[in-house]
Parts: C-alpha cells; structure tokens; sequence
C-alpha cells in the first residue's frame, strides 16, 4: 500500500490532467526540468514529433554531450543502412593439406569473423564438424586466422582502470564468450572453509586462487579481479559467500583463450593434436577445404547489444561495418567511424561538428548532441528496413533490457517507451521513440551531462517520458 501511495503522489505531481496544447507542453517540460534537473549538471533535450512531423520541445538541443551508450544508436543505424545490413558474423574452420591413413598432413585454420556472440556450444559444434572427418591425428598446426583487424582491441579514449571488468571487452576476430569467465561461488558445508567455486567456460587458459570463506562475514562481500596489471589471467576470488552468487571478469587476450580452449575441446573429443597453436592468415588455394561455418545472425548482436548495452556486440558490429569498405586489409576502427560520419552527412548535418572514437560509447572523447540522435531517429523512422530491426532491438519500458524496471506497470508509459540508454560516472542519457496516448510517435533524445546521481537523472528522464505521454 505504501508502494502505491507514493506512486500515486509521484503521478500526480508530473502528470498533466488534461490533453497538452504544444504551448502547455513546452510550460510543463520547462517545469519538469526546472524541478528534477540535479543540482550542479546541465542537460540538453530535443523531442520531434513524428506524426505531425514537427519539432515539440528544445532545450539546448545542439550542446555537445558525451552519449555514454545512446553512441550505440549511431552504430546501429549505420550497420542497418549498409548494403550488408543482413550479413552475418561468421567462424569457419578450415584445413590445408589432405588426409592419408587417418592422418590430416597439413593444418587447420579457424578464420575469425569478429562473432560476439560465439559460444562454447558452437566451438563444440566446429569440432563435431571435425570428428566427421576421416582422420584422428594432426600432423601440421592449429592457426587462428585474425588478418581481417589491426591490432588495437580496446577503444581510443577507454578508461585503463575499468579493466578487467567485463563490460571493457579485448575485441578480437576471434572470441568465446565474450572473452570472459564466469565464475560462481557456492556455500561449503562447513562454516569458515573456502566456497565451492565453478568457472565458465571451463578451460587451463586461466588459474584461479580461491580466498572465499563459507558464512563468514567478516570476509566482506564476494569479490572476482585478476592479475590485469601484469596482463595475466590468475583470477582471484575473494569474500564471504552465504549463498550462490557469480561474478564475470575478462580475460587478457581473447583470441589466445579461443584457439587454447579450442585445442582443448579437440583433444577432449580424441583428436590427437600439438598443444601449441598460432596465428596465421589463411591463404585459401586447391588444398584447402572448408569444413564447417558458425553463424549468428546481425539481429541477434544487435538485440543483445541494445537491450543489455553490450559493449563487445557494438565494437563488433562497427568493425563489420568497416570491413565492407576496407577493400580486404585489416580493418581499423577509423573505417567503421568513417562510414558513420558518412551517415552524418546524410542527415544534413556537419560530422566536423562532432567526435567519434568507438562504437559502443566508452570512449570519453565521444562527442554528440541531442539533435543528432533525434535526426537518426528520424532517419531510421522514416526507412522501413531499418526502423522494424532497430525499433525490435530497442529496451521496452517495463518490459525488458535496461528499461526493465523503469516506466513499467502501473504508469502511462508502461510498454510504450522503446529507449536505448546511456550512462558512465558523471553521464546519463535516454533516447530512442515514445508512443503517445494520442497515437503520436516521438523521436527523443535527453543528454544529462556533469550529474553525480544516476538516479536523479533516471528521475528527471521518466518525468519528461510521463509528460510526453499525454501528447495529444
């Protein structure tokens, strides 16, 4: 009852009792600002009414902000504005050589194709391609082919000390899991002792020193780092476990945790294979042979990259942007920017005016406005192949992703909120479409720049989504 009674004083004070008039909206929004802007920070908002196709409310639309993740709407956009917005992101094994007497004289080739989404049942699922095979022992050497990317995989302006969180990926041609372990802790019988813990995927690549301590509170709370500083991959767990719980860490050198744990699923099914693997670009002549591909479909990344603000599903997606412009060398993150500056221009807009550095929006020196963002929402509105994939992808208010507990039942905008967000220390945004009580579909952006509580910004974001609402 309590619940309900303050949601009842939150609607009521936000909320018009009447249908809005443009010149009342522009009052209750300035008023809504005025009293939910936290203290110290600044904001820039534009909202476009798609149906009447007008401008409905601007408050320093063209002030440059750091988008945090709104950037990955830029990605998105272009990705599905390029001529291979369907191409999938691909791994395929491969060998050279020929196969005598149960032996394959030559070597097997996994050519990356930057999958973000590549998992331990699809590597096992190259590997069963392989046991189809006429042979069992491998007289050559197993190669990583990473020769579609430079060698940089973090993004320029990314935070050195975010590291080895899961959230700041090693992007490579080549990753299992996101180039990450998870690791769950569970509660040993006896009091005092360390926790029983179990690492995904399971593989030698890493070690794990366990200083977990069952019901023991003095222990602090659960903690997972690894030696990062030294760019090493000895995980250290440590704190008081009561009860299950898991925690996720990356791994330094993604690729090198592919071709190891591969090598190991390959021995595990009786492959008898050298240990020691490389990386070498494949050069596909008469003596090579395709033995099995692995796809993942592009909705599918962007799917997971909108709704949960994947970072690794982002990088990826604008690497695969510039590699159908890089004419076959390795691809670099100024080919993917490029193309969405290119998408800029498109939009009647100047991309001198901005800052581009990545394509999930960790990079500091990102710099956008709330009018950009609206314009390719526009854009993408108006474009029938991009708006249904990028409007599906999208967090639904209440429903799921990273709106999944924000605008949700029991509100007006309960379902009709499908928002990208964006927030680091410092930064907090929302933009994306709102469907209006009247039938109306907006295009919004909202850019909280120098706000110290994300809660606060949260509040004065659903606040102007509550006035919008009631558009008429």
């Amino acid at each position: 009852m309590r619940c309900l009674f303050f949601l009842f004083l939150f609607m009521t004070a936000v909320l018009p009792a009447h249908p809005q008039t443009a010149d009342s909206l522009q009052a209750r929004l300035d008023e809504v600002v005025e009293r939910n802007l936290p203290q110290g920070s600044s904001v820039g908002i534009m909202v476009y009414d798609l149906t009447d196709n007008r401008p409905l409310y601007l408050r320093d639309a063209d002030k440059l902000c750091r988008p945090a993740s709104t950037m990955k709407l830029m990605t998105a956009v272009t990705a599905l504005d390029m001529p291979g917005a369907d191409r999938p992101f691909s791994t395929e094994l491969w060998y050279k050589g020929h196969i005598e007497r149960d032996t394959l004289h030559g070597d097997l080739y996994v050519v990356g194709g930057f999958d973000p989404e590549f998992c331990l049942e699809d590597m096992d699922s190259l590997v069963e391609a392989l046991c189809r095979l006429p042979f069992h022992t491998l007289q050559g050497k197993v190669y990583g082919d990473l020769s579609v990317k430079d060698s940089l995989y973090w993004g320029a302006g990314w935070l050195w000390d975010d590291n080895p969180s899961a959230f700041q990926p090693y992007l490579s041609p080549l990753m299992l899991e996101k180039g990450t372990v998870k690791v769950t802790a569970y509660p040993a019988d006896i009091r005092g002792v360390p926790a029983r813990l179990v690492c995904f995927p399971p593989s030698s690549y890493y070690s794990v020193d366990n200083n977990t301590r069952t019901r023991t509170p003095r222990a602090g709370g659960f903690k997972l780092t690894r030696d990062w500083m030294d760019n090493g991959n000895r995980l250290l767990a440590t704190g008081n476990i009561a009860g299950a719980q898991a925690l996720t860490v990356n791994l330094f050198r993604s690729e090198r945790m592919f071709m190891h744990v591969l090598v190991e699923r390959m021995r595990g099914r009786g492959l008898q294979v050298d240990s020691v693997y490389a990386f070498r670009k494949l050069e596909a002549d008469s003596t090579a042979v395709r033995v099995a591909v692995q796809h993942t479909p592009m909705q599918a990344v962007l799917d997971q990259m909108m709704k949960e603000s994947d970072n690794l599903n982002a990088e990826a997606v604008l690497w695969s942007i510039g590699r159908q412009v890089s004419d076959g060398r390795p691809v670099t993150a100024k080919d993917g920017l490029g193309q969405v500056k290119a998408l800029i221009a498109k939009l009647g807009l100047d991309a001198r005016d901005y800052r581009l550095a990545d394509g999930c929006g960790l990079s500091h020196y990102d710099y956008l406005s709330p009018r950009l963002l609206v314009e390719t929402l526009k854009y993408a509105y108006a474009r029938t192949s991009i708006f249904g994939k990028l409007y599906k992808s999208l967090p639904v208010s209440g429903m799921d992703g990273t709106l999944k507990y924000r605008l949700g039942r029991g509100t007006p905008c309960y379902r009709r909120v499908h928002a990208k967000t964006g927030s680091y220390t410092g930064v907090n945004c929302l933009a994306g479409y709102l469907q209006t009580a009247g039938g109306h579909w907006l295009a919004f952006a909202i850019m909280n720049q120098n706000v110290m509580s994300g809660r606060a910004s949260r509040i004065l974001q659903d606040s102007i989504c509550l006035q919008l609402v009631g558009v008429h």
